[in-house]
């Protein structure tokens, strides 16, 4: 198999080699004179390192420039993607109210089911509304016969497909006209979000709900540190180090008093510890069943209330 030209690559070298281990191995167990262990593992060609593929800082920039300075509706779709780090295919998907309002002045976008048969929602700040709101605005630009075809999404379309390639299209030439020193793919932007919420400070399984993952090690391929984001991260942790800090407690109360009061107060201290037990809580359904109790708890808390305000 070395010999082959042109070589085989690895992947169809290593079902080759399974291939012939299993037939020699049921020769030997019919009885056929074979040694054992003629294929070894090391004989098997390594396993591809995946390694993260982020944009270097300078054709990042470079890049949002020209995507802003473009503006049109495949551009702006583009810039939400790597603004959220969702994947392309989520982005087709993502409906007209995705923008969602989670508390006060705080908003997230709706991310629905994918790739990984999970939803979830992405903090959005003051720029990603502003992409939301302009791609609002040139969809009402686009031809009655998207928009009939896609009443529900974002992004008016004629195919799904088509989209999908018209968008990969768009961010090819501009990162041509950019002068990006690579070849840039939607996956490189969400690879490039994750590196720079590494860096900005966001922890590994924040990072791992943002990005969608359901395992830590997926999310793992996806970050790129640099010798910079080493440095910075040591000299932080040596001043944290010398400066002693105190977690804070939650006063529970020891004795409550028999008035309304007192009942929000236990109330109160109740649902704080239930949820810190429940986040240490590994087993999903068991997890569910103490956000139950919560909702218990919280619905006794408004019939307090209810009760109260009967009486005055």
């Amino acid at each position: 198999m070395c010999e082959q030209d042109p070589p085989l690559c690895n992947k169809t070298r290593e079902n080759r080699l399974l291939c012939l281990r299993r037939l020699l191995d049921d020769l030997s167990a019919n009885g056929h004179p074979l040694q054992y262990g003629l294929i070894r593992r090391e004989d098997f060609p390594p396993h591809p390192r995946y390694l993260p593929r982020p944009l270097s800082p300078q054709d990042d920039q470079l890049l949002q420039q020209e995507l802003r300075r473009t503006g049109d509706l495949p551009a702006n779709a583009l810039l939400l993607t790597r603004a959220t780090g969702i994947r392309i295919g989520e982005c087709l998907d993502l409906a007209l109210d995705c923008l969602r309002q989670v508390g006060e002045n705080q908003w997230a976008l709706h991310v629905p089911i994918g790739k990984l048969h999970s939803e979830r929602l992405v903090p959005a700040d003051a720029d990603v509304r502003q992409m939301v709101a302009g791609i609002l605005a040139l969809r009402a630009q686009a031809p009655p016969a998207y928009l009939d075809n896609s009443e529900s999404l974002l992004l008016p379309r004629c195919r799904r497909s088509r989209l999908a390639q018209d968008l990969r299209g768009a961010l090819a030439e501009a990162g041509q006209r950019a002068g990006c020193s690579c070849h840039v793919t939607p996956h490189r932007l969400r690879h490039s979000f994750a590196t720079e919420m590494l860096r900005l400070g966001v922890s590994l399984p924040a990072l791992m709900q943002l990005l969608g993952h359901h395992d830590i090690r997926m999310t793992l391929r996806y970050v790129q540190l640099t010798q910079v984001d080493l440095q910075r991260e040591f000299h932080l942790a040596r001043q944290h180090a010398s400066q002693p800090h105190h977690l804070p407690v939650m006063a529970v109360p020891t004795a409550a008093t028999a008035d309304p009061p007192g009942i929000h107060q236990a109330l109160a201290a109740a649902r704080h510890l239930l949820e810190i037990y429940r986040r240490q809580i590994v087993d999903e359904k068991t997890r569910r069943r103490l956000q139950r109790l919560d909702h218990r708890l919280l619905a006794a808390a408004s019939q307090l209330d209810r009760i109260i305000t009967a009486e005055k």
